[in-house]
């Protein structure tokens, strides 16, 4: 079963959101930026899970600038 973080870009992927994924991307590297920048805990877990997270939504982004639709609904070729 697919993780939360999954179907949420799968979904903004298929409707092409790209503002929306724009928005969980720069949401997600604040929250690493903060976790990164704390001391006195090991927040290794939670940083290591919002990389996981960046790294589904990058992919989500490169399939929407992959789908040849989205490219021809803007007019980019």
């Amino acid at each position: 079963m697919p993780s939360a973080i999954e179907q949420i870009v799968d979904i903004y992927v298929r409707l092409k959101n790209r503002r929306g994924l724009d928005q969980l991307m720069m949401h997600r590297q604040r929250l690493a930026v903060d976790l990164k920048s704390r001391s006195g805990y090991d927040f290794s877990l939670p940083i290591g899970q919002i990389d996981e997270e960046i790294a589904i939504i990058e992919a989500g982004l490169s399939r929407l600038k992959a789908d040849p639709a989205d490219r021809g609904a803007t007019g980019l070729f």
